[in-house]
């Protein structure tokens, strides 16, 4: 059980825009935010076991947070996170919605 508590804490979320969907429906590529402390090969291991698909290849990168007015006017800023593009082998598919 604690295996899977750890694979968990590792994916965070599935990103979904426009662009990740047309990605997932034509290349096999999927985008989810994940743990900072996180390696690609992590990730692959995790995205194998929640999801029961094999990944054939996984490209990480670490979005900086911009710089955003908050409430009156302050200066404020938006979280640094990991995101992970994971591309499938042919034939897999992964179910998000």
């Amino acid at each position: 059980m604690a295996e899977v508590n750890t694979y968990l804490s590792i994916l965070k979320s599935a990103l979904i825009t426009e662009k990740a969907a047309k990605d997932a429906e034509k290349n096999r590529k999927y985008i989810f935010i994940v743990a900072k402390d996180a390696n690609s090969i992590e990730i692959k291991k995790a995205v194998e076991k929640v999801y029961k698909v094999k990944v054939s290849k996984v490209n990480t990168l670490v979005v900086k947070g911009k710089m955003k007015r908050v409430r009156w006017n302050q200066p404020g800023k938006t979280s640094d996170y990991k995101k992970a593009i994971v591309t499938l082998k042919e034939g897999f598919e992964i179910k998000l919605t």
